[in-house]
């Protein structure tokens, strides 16, 4: 395991459906020793933005964060950070993180869950793209006698 995949398999945790995670989880029927570490936990986090991308950072406003983490038996700790208000979103992705890091479960869970997530999130971002253009407008002027 090396940060770029965990980082990659912990974003599509984070940011797939919480259906499709736990409806996929269900149907690999585990179920791993694991005891809670922090348990599952509301908080706030700011949210940074800049004008036009690259301008001067400031203080948009807060966004509401779940977060857990999970010890398993063999002792590989999971961490989840989600945006929203899920409980048990974070400590399945929290568990699913762990796991990832053991040799016996990397592959299956990858297989399985990970890269059929990923690509369901990748679809739906796509649609998005295809919405979002399908909507765009160009602007252009008109070169006028009088400005010359």
């Amino acid at each position: 395991m090396n940060t770029p995949q965990r980082k990659q398999w912990m974003s599509v945790l984070a940011r797939s459906s919480f259906f499709d995670l736990q409806a996929r989880w269900q149907a690999l029927q585990l179920a791993p020793d694991y005891q809670l570490i922090r348990a599952p936990e509301i908080g706030l986090a700011q949210v940074r933005a800049r004008m036009g991308a690259t301008g001067r950072p400031f203080n948009l406003g807060d966004v509401t964060i779940t977060r857990a983490v999970v010890k398993l038996a063999g002792g590989e700790l999971g961490y989840s950070y989600l945006r929203g208000r899920n409980k048990p979103h974070a400590e399945l992705a929290a568990l699913i993180d762990a796991l990832m890091q053991t040799k016996n479960c990397y592959e299956v869970l990858n297989k399985e869950l990970i890269t059929p997530l990923a690509a369901i999130k990748a679809e739906q971002e796509e649609c998005y793209r295809r919405e979002v253009a399908a909507s765009k407008v160009d602007f252009f002027t008109m070169v006028r006698g009088e400005d010359e």
